[in-house]
């Protein structure tokens, strides 16, 4: 437990966690500059934890070679961007981004091909990390996550900022990674703080600190309020946070029913939502954005496949099945399609997955180019109920599944299904 009284604690050093003065711009003991103050810093423990710039960091990580170039994320020149590091955010690259306009910003930038196996593997090691703090933890993607540490003072020997300062050191020492950490006392506020001093950023922010570092934000920086929602608080004079703080909650729900009590509230601050452990992934999904515009159903037939492929790969490494098939389509002019279809029993094979999404494609054929196509699978189980248990499945599950022990023994290409058969591999 921390000897310093707590009416002389002003803040610690994130290197060293030494309690420093006031007065101090550098620690005493360690001479670092990052030093983190806040009046509340003994009682916040709501922490939202993001990995910097992960996907691309990772890479960084792997080869020192291009730690100090700017690197960005993703495929071909019609792909669109998975990730940027900050280097190259500093040239205007964003996720999301189409390549081509990222490349056009920064053309000396170093491109790399996505690789969702390894960034999976560092992902599970940082959510590792985090268990050891608490057991509240709420993944909300691969690389950040909630968690509650309340109650943790007395297992960790220090308050829980100090816990979450020890937890970055420990990351960017073991993992190879930097993480920045929001503290707060609830999940929206600690969201916002771990946001405001990327990369390996610390912020602390309570319900006083957000209302004015709020209030010239635009609406659309509260959570849920995407572009149609914005337009249509701004027709009824909403354009700022500040003008929602400045609203009666009564007239806003008048307005707009519950979701003005929720604005009401995140205005200034409040939010209740509790940190849900273990809520796990809700959809596993592959999806490729195609070099060229494609019409013909064969041609999409054959990339459906891999995708599907692709998706029980990571149904079997998680023993996960599911029930519900989407398939993702994006015509040239950008129009999404999704279509979903549910099963009567739950599958982590592709043959089923992709019998299914095959079928909603054939569907979709109508002289229509489309840029882009996905496969997922949603509503899902414990692997323990996958259709192999069904006798009728039995054999495709066990050939599928042997494919499978193959192809980790001698590499993806050992097996190829008709289907997927593209020629002799090519050799370099």
């Amino acid at each position: 437990m921390d000897d310093a009284p707590q009416t002389a604690f002003q803040g610690f050093c994130r290197d060293c966690l030494s309690d420093i003065a006031a007065e101090e711009a550098r620690c005493h003991a360690c001479g670092s500059p990052r030093l983190l103050r806040h009046r509340a810093l003994n009682s916040l423990t709501l922490a939202h934890i993001d990995c910097d710039a992960f996907y691309a960091t990772v890479e960084k990580r792997d080869n020192p070679g291009i730690a100090d170039k700017p690197v960005i994320i993703g495929g071909g020149k019609r792909s669109v961007v998975s990730a940027a590091c900050y280097i190259s955010r500093t040239y205007g690259v964003r996720s999301a981004m189409p390549m081509f306009k990222a490349l056009a910003l920064c053309p000396n930038a170093i491109v790399v091909k996505p690789d969702m196996a390894k960034y999976v593997r560092v992902g599970r090691e940082v959510r590792q990390a985090m268990l050891s703090l608490t057991p509240l933890v709420e993944p909300l993607s691969i690389d950040e996550a909630f968690l509650d540490l309340s109650g943790t003072e007395r297992v960790h020997g220090m308050i829980a900022a100090k816990t979450l300062a020890k937890f970055a050191t420990q990351v960017q020492r073991d993992i190879g990674i930097t993480v920045s950490v929001g503290l707060s006392a609830n999940k929206f506020l600690a969201k916002i703080a771990s946001d405001l001093d990327k990369p390996r950023g610390f912020a602390a922010i309570d319900r006083d600190d957000a209302q004015e570092l709020m209030a010239e934000k635009p609406v659309g920086f509260i959570y849920g309020v995407g572009p149609a929602s914005q337009e249509k608080l701004s027709q009824h004079g909403f354009r700022t946070i500040r003008d929602l703080q400045r609203a009666d909650e009564t007239e806003l729900m008048k307005q707009f029913g519950p979701e003005g009590r929720r604005l009401w509230r995140l205005a200034r601050g409040i939010d209740d939502r509790k940190v849900v452990p273990d809520r796990g992934a809700k959809t596993i999904s592959n999806e490729t954005t195609l070099e060229n515009d494609v019409r013909d159903f064969a041609t999409l037939e054959k990339i459906l496949w891999r995708l599907c492929e692709r998706v029980s790969a990571r149904l079997k490494g998680g023993d996960l099945c599911g029930s519900t098939i989407t398939l993702k389509l994006k015509t040239a002019d950008f129009r999404q399609r999704t279509r979903s279809q549910s099963i009567h029993v739950p599958t982590q094979l592709a043959t089923r997955i992709f019998a299914t999404a095959k079928e909603m494609l054939s569907r979709e054929i109508d002289g229509t180019a489309f840029r882009l196509i996905g496969a997922g699978v949603s509503a899902l189980k414990p692997g323990s109920e996958a259709d192999d248990q069904d006798l009728l499945d039995r054999r495709s599950a066990h050939a599928e599944r042997a494919m499978d022990d193959v192809r980790k023994k001698f590499g993806k290409d050992a097996v190829i299904r008709g289907i997927a058969y593209d020629g002799p591999a090519k050799t370099s």
